[in-house]
């Protein structure tokens, strides 16, 4: 990078630290799509397997450390969890799946839902898709990509739990996993890899989502 890329990145990074910092709230957890909040803001929203640590990188985006409730039962991430970073935008936590103890019908029923945000949110400008940086894709994550595809959604795929693994494990996983969708037509080219515990690669997610909402500090 040039001198003026790299100050162009630097205050880049900075523009979205300062944004993320402002407060963030809780607003809502939809349990069908008429209860969804207007479509007022710009949206993005993140979607994973159950357990995958959607909560932690939501938390670690803010810099808080209770917002989005993790837990080892389906309990919120059963709705459409809907969290406000000052009226910039809204941060959307989406069903998660892969759960064996919720019966078929309730995880059909919940994952409608998700389906049903993802095809009519016109505030919708991006979906992150987490996928656990130790085992990268699965056959599981296939329905979920399929959904957004079918959705026309743009979509990026954000590694999570970097640092329960070497780094060069980490960049081979990374490059693996972006070779696998590169010919997904709404996949994001370009691979995110993040550790909400260690706080790696949050600043420069930050500054993708600032990008991809058009949102400013």
């Amino acid at each position: 990078m040039t001198p003026e890329e790299q100050a162009q990145a630097a205050a880049e990074l900075e523009a979205a630290r300062v944004l993320f910092a402002r407060p963030a709230t809780f607003v809502m957890g939809a349990a069908k799509i008429e209860q969804l909040p207007d479509p007022d803001l710009p949206e993005v929203a993140f979607a994973g397997r159950s357990n995958v640590g959607k909560s932690s990188l939501i938390n670690a985006l803010v810099g808080m450390h209770k917002l989005a409730r993790a837990s080892n039962e389906p309990g919120r991430t059963r709705e459409v969890n809907f969290f406000d970073l000052d009226g910039k935008m809204r941060l959307v936590d989406l069903p998660g799946y892969g759960w064996a103890k919720a019966s078929k019908g309730e995880v059909k029923r919940f994952q409608n839902l998700g389906r049903d945000y993802l095809r009519g949110r016109v505030t919708l400008k991006r979906v992150y898709l987490l996928i656990d940086a130790r085992h990268g894709l699965k056959s599981v994550d296939a329905e979920a990509l399929d959904a957004l595809d079918l959705a026309a959604v743009s979509y990026q795929i954000v590694l999570t739990k970097a640092d329960k693994i070497k780094p060069g494990e980490a960049r081979a996983t990374a490059e693996a996993t972006l070779k696998a969708v590169s010919k997904r037509a709404a996949a994001y080219p370009e691979v995110a890899l993040t550790s909400a515990e260690k706080g790696d690669g949050i600043a420069e997610l930050r500054a993708m989502i600032m990008r991809a909402t058009g949102a400013e500090p």
